[in-house]
């Protein structure tokens, strides 16, 4: 009878303690654990499909900044010299080389883009990027105009002054 008692308080102490330790791990964010061990938030429903990332860079001198990344194993990928700007790819990670086109460096999304420039099937339009952002209090330095569809582009600043341009070219 001692056993059955024991067992039976065992068993019960056993559900108790998983079922708090699933209500804990329930609250907490969707982590996997990626290559290296290194945490990993899972893709949320709510997530913005922002697309290609690239980093557009004012440089000085567009031959010199082409040869240095050049260096670093970067390809030409898009752009011209005659354009004053290069798109320079090294596998995955993308830069934009411009000279005279704008002041300082742009973090810069592509909506509908893979980092080959090749459309993706499905993304978050620009405009429906806006709303959630605005829908955030979000502040926006330039906004697409929410009545027309296909290409567009919206701007902003993040809090330590770098901008960053979200600019969908289909």
């Amino acid at each position: 009878m001692k056993k059955s008692v024991l067992l039976l308080a065992g068993l019960l102490a056993s559900f108790g303690l998983g079922f708090s330790i699933n209500t804990i791990i329930a609250k907490q964010p969707d982590i996997a654990v990626g290559k290296a061990g290194i945490n990993v938030y899972k893709t949320e429903k709510d997530n913005m499909k922002l697309g290609a990332f690239s980093v557009s860079m004012n440089v000085k001198d567009l031959k010199v900044s082409k040869e240095f990344y050049e260096n670093l194993g970067f390809k030409v990928f898009a752009g011209g010299m005659e354009q004053n700007y290069l798109i320079m790819k090294n596998e995955n990670a993308l830069i934009g080389l411009f000279q005279g086109m704008f002041k300082g460096n742009i973090l810069t999304f592509n909506p509908g883009w893979d980092e080959n420039a090749a459309n993706i099937e499905q993304f978050d339009d620009v405009r429906d990027i806006q709303r959630k952002l605005k829908n955030k209090g979000v502040t926006l330095t330039s906004e697409a105009d929410e009545k027309t569809s296909g290409p567009a582009s919206l701007m902003l600043t993040d809090p330590d002054g770098n901008v960053i341009l979200i600019d969908q070219h289909r």
